[in-house]
């Protein structure tokens, strides 16, 4: 079978005051023809459809037009699971509807493991194989009871486990299936060993959990479909094992990555055979350092290309003494180029250059902060590193979502 990967979209999500709606609907766009014009048997999305638990309307409404257009494509399976952005009720609504009409919905872990399995048909319904389609897993799915007294590092092993053992469960519902010679699949929403994050991916777990090993996964799928990072990656140099990413850059550490999605032909017990796919960018996210005299040299010179929307730019102007009023003449000189938008401008005294360099290129900043980062920060800042606080907070802020969820 023939499946396309893809996942955090991030439909609704703003940068500073700028929304990404033009982005996001030129990628769906893209998304829609290249898949007529290609056989795909199923679409992939491996969590983080929405950027908050609360979208936009207008991201809602983009999401659900992808879908109505999707059924009338030559893909006959769609299969969307939740990340830890999405709300599980938000996705789950329609999914008896969208069911009937080929599309599967798992907006979180499901009460019985069955209903994670999907099968894919072809043209003429014909199983082709099948897919565990896994949501993102929340402390609530994988900690069915509190154990009083357990320690911190407990609890961290308790929630591998929980992983581990969901995952195992979910190969043992798909194996007659691989017994029957059909490739078989999974997805994850998680953060694997060894893989690389950029600014804004939230926290899922604190400690060494918040990275699980590649051998959670059993050998017996031909691949796993994985969202939450945002940049393109193998996992431990699997090729089986694999990040798409996003598909438009959701931060300023991503401006050098090369978007994609990934198609992935799949036999059953043989290596896949993947082809990566670069998605075309309808607005660029740069970042320029030098003093204010190369900052001028670079906005005036400075061009997109035809049919591209004016690039996002953020400007670290290097400064020998203080000048209160640099933010003003950067935008000022900016406001002479319609090929650009200064996002912000962020000042770098030399006198304070070692600690700021490594702020600097932390690519740090309050708008791509969430309420974990902050927390943790304000932690450092009065030298605290008490790890169970930080994972207290983390618990907090989880049910105070969950809540939200419910009313």
């Amino acid at each position: 079978m023939v499946i396309l990967h893809t996942a955090d979209w991030h439909l609704g999500q703003n940068l500073g005051e700028y929304d990404r709606k033009e982005e996001h609907q030129h990628f769906l766009n893209w998304l829609i023809g290249f898949i007529r014009e290609r056989k795909v048997d199923a679409l992939i999305h491996a969590g983080d459809v929405f950027d908050a638990y609360s979208p936009p309307k207008y991201a809602e409404e983009m999401y659900y037009t992808f879908l109505k257009e999707m059924i009338h494509s030559d893909c006959k399976t769609i299969i969307i699971t939740g990340g830890n952005h999405d709300s599980p009720s938000t996705l789950n609504a329609p999914s008896t509807l969208l069911k009937f009409l080929n599309i599967h919905v798992i907006g979180g872990a499901t009460g019985n493991i069955s209903d994670e399995i999907i099968e894919i048909n072809d043209a003429d319904g014909t199983i082709i194989g099948a897919v565990a389609a896994v949501p993102f897993l929340r402390d609530r799915d994988l900690l069915k009871i509190g154990i009083s007294g357990e320690s911190f590092d407990d609890r961290l092993q308790r929630i591998g486990e929980g992983m581990h053992s969901h995952y195992l469960r979910a190969r043992d519902e798909i194996m007659p299936y691989k017994a029957r010679g059909l490739p078989v699949m999974a997805t994850g929403h998680l953060f694997a060993a060894g893989a690389m994050a950029s600014d804004n991916e939230r926290i899922i777990h604190i400690g060494t959990l918040g990275q699980v090993g590649a051998e959670i996964f059993p050998i017996e799928f031909d691949y796993i479909a994985l969202g939450h990072l945002h940049r393109p990656q193998m996992v431990n140099n699997q090729s089986r094992i694999r990040y798409s990413g996003s598909p438009i850059p959701l931060s300023f550490s991503e401006t050098l990555d090369k978007k994609q999605i990934l198609l992935v032909e799949l036999t059953s017990n043989q290596e896949p055979q993947i082809e990566s796919i670069e998605i075309p960018q309808l607005r660029r996210l740069l970042r320029f350092q030098g003093n204010f005299e190369s900052v001028k040299e670079f906005i005036s010179n400075f061009t997109v290309n035809d049919g591209e929307l004016p690039a996002l730019i953020e400007i670290i102007i290097i400064l020998d003494r203080y000048n209160p009023d640099i933010d003003r003449q950067v935008r000022e000189v900016a406001t002479e180029n319609p090929h650009l938008i200064i996002h912000k401008v962020t000042l770098h005294y030399g006198e304070r250059s070692s600690s700021y360099s490594e702020f600097i290129e932390s690519g740090e900043d309050l708008d791509d902060l969430n309420p974990i980062d902050v927390f943790q920060k304000k932690m450092e800042s009065v030298g605290t590193d008490n790890p169970e606080l930080l994972e207290t907070f983390r618990i907090l802020l989880d049910r105070l979502n969950n809540q939200q969820e419910i009313n």
